[in-house]
């Protein structure tokens, strides 16, 4: 669940109060794999159909790389790219840096736009490098399986009858085997090894001898990657929101259980310290009683007929990512229990048109890039194990990855990570982001002995660097000017402490203070609502 999506399925279904007593009052590695010999053609660049890109007067191509690198003489597939060039004398240029957002699954052709964001002007001198990964967004061909997937009235997430399990592996096995008839042959090669030889193939089409690169969650993990298998070719690379690469991607679902729960806590005690706000309780428990109190209300009976229990829960996902919607989950939750408005629940949550593309491709990945269980006993027995010391997010998580159990596509190994020979790295990782737990930062500095870890004490937000956290953002800008890194520290801590992402005030006066975080997030804000 690195992804930012929200699985929807329209099934209603109605339930006893009495079955609800539950709710709350690295598999084995491969060696470093050859790469496959291919020169792809240089890309063809032209204008850019997304609006934002145009005006911005970005160019935009493809780039074509071989299904099957193992084959490269045969069928073609071609990976969607934009740039913005660099602004500065060509003698001070950088060269490019390539943007992953994450996912996997994430559109990112619109993160070329990301330079204008980095303060100072410290993203002027590079070529700023956006692409939508293999099946997804404007690649062709893209992915997507049930197009109407997505949808309101769900059966509840957690399985308190057999019925609503058995409902809900139906429509995973189903959702496989849509994928498979959708794409049989892209399936096959949608793994992270197959993405990060797609890196490799960007950079000789931009003529490039090296590349810089900027990854967000995921996108870390494509980036230990390639710097595994291209250690040489990486100059500038920032990690944000850190992926243990020893976890994925099985057990690394089952550690956000606990990580969420535990972000979700620190969201209601924010809205706790200001009940005078908001009314819904003065302790971090009150709030949370009455979240899960509201929760079992909208069993059967979903305000405006659209959010029920799953999709309540996926609202505060959101809270429990990042602190930039704090203000809006807050007074949607407010106004439900105060008014039973639901008007800004449905905002929230999103609506139609709903496109599965994102969701699709994160099951792509991640059911081939590793083994899951086959054995739905083993979901079971772990899932509702966690579930009873983290009840969160526990089986939205499950479900969400359920597929992976019937995934129609042979998964392989994960590539061994090594990045001793990789020269410089800046990590970035908030101690209580849960998408990707802190201890996986910890993890990959390790594996990574060039590399210096920047921690956002105390902080919940996921992938938040550049939002205004002066002590982040100066070293990231003079690492972008210079290359130079803060000094590594001795032991298995971070080298650097900063302040996290600050949790915004709801008074309308201090509104301001977070426009600038706000304005970034609104230019890239990806078109598909479940993607946070």
């Amino acid at each position: 669940m690195i992804r930012r999506f929200v699985v929807a399925v329209g099934i209603s279904f109605a339930l006893v109060a009495g079955a609800l007593a539950s709710i709350p009052a690295a598999s084995a590695v491969q060696a470093r794999p050859k790469p496959a010999s291919y020169t792809p053609p240089p890309v063809q660049w032209g204008t850019c159909t997304d609006p934002r890109l145009a005006a911005r007067k970005a160019e935009c191509g493809y780039v074509v790389v071989p299904l099957d690198y193992t084959r490269p003489n045969g069928t073609k597939i071609q990976l969607a790219v934009s740039r913005i060039k660099h602004k500065t004398p060509d003698a001070q240029a950088q060269g490019p840096m390539l943007v992953n957002p994450g996912g996997p699954g994430g559109s990112g052709l619109i993160y070329a736009v990301f330079g204008e964001f980095v303060p100072n002007g410290a993203g002027d001198a590079y070529d700023w490098i956006g692409f939508d990964p293999r099946g997804v967004g404007s690649s062709k061909p893209a992915l997507s399986c049930i197009p109407d997937y997505a949808g309101y009235n769900r059966p509840l997430y957690v399985p308190v009858t057999r019925q609503i399990e058995q409902v809900w592996l139906q429509r995973s096995k189903a959702y496989a085997a849509a994928c498979d008839n959708a794409q049989h042959a892209l399936l096959r090669h949608l793994t992270t090894l197959d993405s990060v030889r797609d890196m490799e193939s960007i950079r000789m089409a931009l003529g490039a001898p090296q590349i810089n690169y900027y990854g967000f969650s995921y996108g870390t993990y494509l980036g230990q990657v390639y710097g595994t298998l291209y250690p040489n070719r990486f100059r500038r690379v920032i990690f944000d929101g850190v992926v243990n690469a020893t976890r994925v991607w099985y057990d690394a679902n089952l550690d956000q259980d606990f990580a969420f729960n535990k972000s979700v806590k620190v969201f209601f005690a924010y809205v706790a310290a200001h009940n005078s706000v908001w009314h819904l309780g003065t302790t971090e428990r009150a709030v949370e009683l009455r979240y899960y109190a509201e929760l079992r209300k909208l069993i059967g009976h979903p305000a405006d007929g659209k959010i029920g229990p799953d999709e309540w829960n996926d609202i505060f996902t959101q809270a429990a990512y990042y602190v930039y919607g704090w203000v809006d989950v807050a007074s949607a939750f407010a106004a439900w229990v105060h008014d039973h408005n639901a008007a800004p629940l449905v905002d929230l949550y999103g609506g139609p048109p709903f496109d599965d593309n994102g969701y699709a491709v994160y099951l792509g990945v991640s059911c081939t890039d590793a083994k899951w269980p086959t054995n739905w006993q083993t979901w079971r027995r772990d899932n509702w194990s966690i579930y009873a010391k983290a009840p969160f997010l526990t089986w939205n998580n499950a479900w969400f990855n359920a597929p992976c159990a019937f995934w129609p596509a042979k998964a392989g190994h994960p590539v061994k990570v090594d990045g001793s020979r990789v020269q410089s790295v800046l990590m970035i990782n908030e101690t209580l982001d849960a998408a990707t737990p802190y201890s996986g930062a910890l993890q990959t500095r390790k594996t990574f002995p060039n590399s210096v870890l920047i921690e956002g004490v105390g902080g919940t937000t996921h992938a938040g660097s550049l939002s205004g956290v002066t002590c982040t953002d100066d070293r990231i800008v003079a690492y972008l000017q210079t290359g130079a890194l803060p000094p590594r520290v001795s032991g298995n801590r971070s080298d650097v402490r900063c302040p996290p992402v600050p949790a915004p005030q709801p008074e309308a006066a201090m509104a301001a203070a977070t426009a600038k975080s706000g304005a970034m997030r609104q230019a890239l804000r990806p078109s598909n609502p479940w993607e946070r």
